[in-house]
């Protein structure tokens, strides 16, 4: 993954995380409460200042707009901001305090936490500026995040108008995708939004439903979809902890992810590092469902540590690395087993092939398409080694292990398994589909392997392709110089 060149604006509830570690030996004699004898302080941007860390993590340029107090916090926080690269632009309140966590960990577990806060809502003299802020940084901006932790940033005024509703408003003007980390049970003002990711929690405590309610697959569908069509929401990725995650949008299928966490030591911030790391693949220019396979893998790493913390780049990369034990990952002996089990049952094999480098709609409705053919679909991807031979030196944009990990998220996909040759044929003899599918930019007698297909008995269908969608499309789009690429046709 690669997010240079990716801007982002995240405006919310600012806060400062503080930690006082230490280690315990004994009980106080004065009450029955643990004794920490001090070692390690520290403080870190919290809320939606853990996000714009998020993504200044991962290589985005983070923009932040948001509260802070006229004292020793909201200085002590704002230099964190300013060290992590984040573009503060911040608005300081002679109304407020900073809103600060204080967690009191031993050994490493948390054993109390202080909050200061005061939640009320913008004052005039709060509101105007950050409204400027927001309205001087949008331009350049791949998405927006709103992070809404309750304190007041977004809470609705007497005139009954909010700050969220009026980025939303800037939004939809220029053009750029808002994902919302909600709060609350009333969702109206994030109306209109690409994306919302709540938790489990707040997922049932907006649709209603008491804590710990747990609705059947389908009546889970029908309240997100629900949400969905009552205020306008896109899709809503629904993120349950240990059960993964699930995106839904109206009238398409879910898309469940399995939870990628091996380890866990603390969950702070896990929504916060999914956020980031789903707003900056969408920017990057993503699908949604491979964009949150990427910030599934993510949140698998930042509930691996201590505290609020974020992810960085080459973290993710190695856990997206490592996510190729994914079940739909397969090396060809592998494979093959797979194949000889499918099969007994009177499976269906279907096969397709590209570089799928930025997944996009074209290749969404080719993958579908193709698995509608049969009952298994397996897709050969090129190694980048081969990529770079068809493409140029420049591509492929993600690696192998990336591009993998994407396709095999998506349901349509049975198996993936990688050909490092200029072309599959090597492949299609070893895997001897039923079905041969490329697009309908093909034909049929210059389709690679075709002809052992059809010796076998097998069929060969050219599927309808989406117009105007294409990688080399989206590589000039996000480096106009790349003019001269080589081209790779209506999908690879």
């Amino acid at each position: 993954m690669d997010f240079s060149g990716t801007a982002i604006l995240v405006a919310g509830d600012v806060m400062l995380d503080r930690y006082l570690a230490g280690d315990v030996a004994r009980i106080s004699p004065e009450a029955p409460v643990p004794v920490v004898r001090l070692e390690k302080r520290w403080s870190v941007p919290g809320g939606a200042g853990n996000v714009a860390r998020n993504l200044s993590r991962l290589g985005v340029a983070a923009r932040l707009v948001g509260l802070v107090g006229d004292d020793a916090e909201g200085r002590t926080l704002r230099a964190a901001v300013t060290a992590e690269g984040i573009e503060d632009a911040l608005t300081v309140s002679h109304d407020r305090a900073t809103t600060s966590k204080t967690r009191i960990l031993g050994h490493g577990q948390q054993l109390l936490r202080l909050d200061e806060e005061r939640v009320a809502p913008l004052g005039p003299g709060e509101l105007e500026p950050l409204k400027s802020a927001v309205a001087r940084l949008l331009p350049g901006c791949g998405a927006i995040i709103i992070s809404d932790y309750g304190k007041g940033v977004f809470l609705r005024r007497e005139d009954g108008g909010s700050l969220c509703a009026d980025i939303m408003a800037q939004a939809k003007v220029a053009g750029i995708p808002v994902l919302v980390d909600p709060k609350g049970k009333d969702w109206s003002s994030y109306a209109g939004a690409a994306c919302v990711t709540p938790n489990t929690a707040e997922f049932l405590e907006v649709c209603g439903l008491p804590a710990g309610a747990r609705p059947d697959a389908a009546k889970r569908r029908e309240l997100a979809e629900g949400l969905c069509r009552q205020y306008g929401f896109a899709r809503l990725l629904l993120t349950r902890g240990p059960r993964g995650m699930i995106l839904y949008a109206p009238g398409e299928e879910p898309v469940r992810i399995r939870a990628a966490v091996r380890e866990v030591a603390d969950v702070s911030g896990a929504g916060d590092t999914v956020i980031a790391a789903l707003a900056a693949c969408v920017a990057g220019g993503l699908g949604w469902a491979e964009s949150a396979a990427v910030a599934n893998a993510a949140a698998g790493v930042a509930v691996g540590k201590a505290g609020t913390a974020p992810v960085a780049l080459a973290e993710l990369n190695e856990a997206l690395r490592q996510g190729m034990d994914n079940p739909k990952l397969f090396a060809l002996p592998a494979l093959r087993h797979k194949l000889e089990e499918w099969r007994r049952r009177g499976e269906r094999i279907v096969f397709t092939n590209g570089c799928f480098d930025l997944l996009h709609p074209g290749h969404i409705s080719l993958l579908r398409q193709a698995a509608a053919l049969g009952d298994r679909l397996v897709v050969g991807l090129n190694a980048d080694a081969s990529v770079r031979r068809l493409k140029g030196p420049e591509r492929p944009i993600q690696n192998e292990t990336s591009r993998a990990l994407l396709l095999a998220a998506l349901q349509a996909v049975d198996a993936v398994v990688l050909f490092g040759e200029d072309t599959p044929e090597r492949l299609i003899h070893e895997v001897a589909p039923d079905v041969l599918v490329k697009g309908s930019d093909y034909r049929v007698e210059n389709v690679v392997g075709a002809d052992f297909v059809l010796g076998r008995g097998g069929e060969v269908h050219l599927v309808d392709l989406v117009d105007g969608c294409s990688t080399t499309g989206l590589v000039r789009k996000m480096r106009p110089a790349a003019a001269g690429d080589t081209g790779d046709g209506a999908h690879a």
